[in-house]
């Protein structure tokens, strides 16, 4: 199933991201960046300590895109179709390769997915969630941080938090020692998170997933039993080491591991992001 994405899920994932609202600030120039003669922000120099002695996570962060001619080799001609849709800061080509499969890693052979994952995914249930101009949407864990919209990391001492601008939502990283609790009573978009430092690298622990919502745009399930570690590393100023395993029995034979490098956006910053003047969920097939 690696390839055979529905081209109408993708599209209208497409068309309604071109409704949304964004900005960027102009001739920022932020204070305490370390800068070259050039005044150019010098992106292989240390990364700031925090009052611990710790790498400083905080900044805002872009994944690595994948260009619009590796996402067509990698998923053929309907990349096609996505491209007559492009709009303005949200093209293909400014994404990440696994928005539309996480499990693109995988050779055409293999599988990881359970006879459950696999009925779900042949078999959605129909959802209000598909459609992110609906209130009460929200493209959840790990979709979230794989669009065309950056990142913010805010790192303090006993909690860091993750800035989605693509959602329009935040994570909350506990970081004061507690561990995740043995039950969660209220399953979320995002899960509930705990962290500690294994040397420079911050490791983090979700569990608490619903299973409302997919991994990716083809659909891969995740079920409330998903727990999710990531790493965090800040291998220099610009540059953050980040990868995720998933392990979910309920839908997959193994845990999987994926790693998504990001790229510091120096002088710059997130913003809301929200639907308007949205005209194309009228036109899209059946809606």
């Amino acid at each position: 199933m690696r390839n055979n994405v529905p081209a109408g899920r993708l599209l209208a994932l497409i068309c309604v991201l071109s409704g949304v609202g964004q900005a960027q600030w102009l001739n920022y120039r932020e204070p305490g960046v370390p800068r070259t003669r050039d005044g150019k922000v010098d992106l292989t120099a240390r990364p700031a300590k925090d009052s611990s002695g710790k790498p400083d996570l905080s900044g805002v962060w872009m994944h690595e895109t994948t260009t619009a001619a590796e996402m067509r080799r990698l998923y053929g001609s309907s990349i096609d179709e996505a491209l007559k849709l492009d709009a303005p800061g949200m093209e293909i080509g400014t994404q990440h390769k696994y928005f539309r499969n996480i499990l693109l890693d995988l050779k055409p052979q293999e599988t990881l997915l359970r006879p459950e994952a696999l009925e779900r995914m042949r078999n959605p249930a129909p959802s209000h969630l598909n459609d992110a101009c609906t209130p009460g949407f929200s493209f959840g864990f790990p979709l979230a941080g794989l669009l065309s919209e950056p990142i913010k990391i805010v790192q303090a001492p006993k909690l860091t938090m993750i800035v989605y601008e693509a959602a329009n939502v935040y994570r909350q990283i506990h970081t004061d020692g507690r561990k995740l609790p043995a039950e969660i009573n209220l399953p979320s978009f995002y899960g509930y998170s705990t962290g500690h430092w294994e040397g420079d690298t911050l490791v983090v622990e979700t569990a608490g997933f619903n299973d409302k919502i997919p991994l990716d745009v083809m659909g891969h399930p995740r079920s409330e039993s998903m727990r999710a570690i990531e790493r965090f590393k800040r291998r220099d100023f610009g540059h953050l080491d980040y990868e995720i395993t998933f392990d979910d029995p309920k839908m997959y034979t193994r845990p999987f591991t994926v790693r998504i490098p990001h790229n510091l956006l120096p002088d710059s910053d997130v913003f809301e992001n929200y639907c308007e003047n949205e005209k194309d969920l009228a036109h899209l097939g059946g809606k």
